[in-house]
């Protein structure tokens, strides 16, 4: 079995695979401060789920935003697994190469992205992740990856919105039953909701036009479910993205 670590700005994902098969995952906040032995307790909670054992466990493939949490995880496998684990970078052997500037300044989050899927579609695509941001990458034709956008996400601009405006409410991310809000929570929901949709929809159409190609639209992150079927795309909904490209990675580089 192998364990897929993907450490967010807001949560850490962990997957569990048997080679490259996807059996599930879980999230926990990535900002509280643990030590390797807390982490091994949800890992082994975790495991129990799935009436799987710690000795099961036979690799570890990690992709992080959050370098200050990279070390715990590291620990955490040596000390209790006994294993050295595969931290994601561009220097990897990847399938696609990276034509970005400097290469090392793109995410690991992004490269799994990228990775996964264009190994699943084989063609130019358009990975837009939607979470605490919202990242749209690009890779063109012969698997290179070209860049991408970052923008606000929904969290993001619904937190900035509360703390910079005192009046303005906490809201639950979920589409208002109309654009013009007549309260001013609804007032909210469709000026982020919506207008997310509208972001992702005015990027894709920028961004195809640029490319000179018809690319697969792939969605991931955690509001990929509730935002995708909104758009005007066809957006394939990929909820484990960055979890498959990591693995992926992980079978390209762990016999190397």
């Amino acid at each position: 079995m192998i364990l897929a670590v993907d450490i967010g700005n807001t949560h850490t994902e962990i997957g569990l695979y048997i080679d490259r098969d996807y059996l599930d995952s879980w999230k926990i906040a990535t900002g509280v401060h643990r030590t390797e032995d807390e982490l091994m307790v949800f890992v082994k909670q975790f495991l129990a789920q799935q009436q799987r054992q710690i000795d099961e466990i036979s690799g570890v493939a990690i992709s992080s935003v959050v370098p200050g949490v990279n070390q715990i995880y590291i620990r955490m496998c040596e000390k209790y697994l006994g294993l050295r684990p595969l931290c994601v970078h561009h220097g990897l052997d990847l399938q696609i190469s990276i034509a970005y500037n400097p290469p090392h300044s793109v995410g690991a989050d992004r490269i799994c992205n990228a990775v996964a899927a264009y190994e699943k579609y084989q063609s130019p695509c358009i990975i837009v992740d939607i979470g605490t941001a919202t990242t749209f990458d690009v890779v063109a034709r012969g698997g290179v990856y070209e860049g991408g956008v970052i923008a606000l996400g929904l969290e993001t601009a619904a937190s900035g919105l509360h703390l910079r405006a005192s009046k303005l409410p906490t809201i639950a991310y979920e589409f208002p039953k109309s654009v013009i809000g007549k309260t001013t929570e609804d007032s909210m929901k469709s000026g982020i909701m919506y207008g997310t949709v509208k972001l992702i929809d005015g990027l894709i159409e920028m961004i195809s036009e640029e490319m000179q190609e018809e690319p697969a639209l792939v969605a991931t992150g955690g509001f990929s479910k509730t935002i995708a079927p909104q758009s005007k795309f066809k957006m394939n909904v990929e909820p484990q993205l960055v979890l498959d490209g990591l693995i992926s990675i992980y079978w390209r580089n762990s016999k190397k």
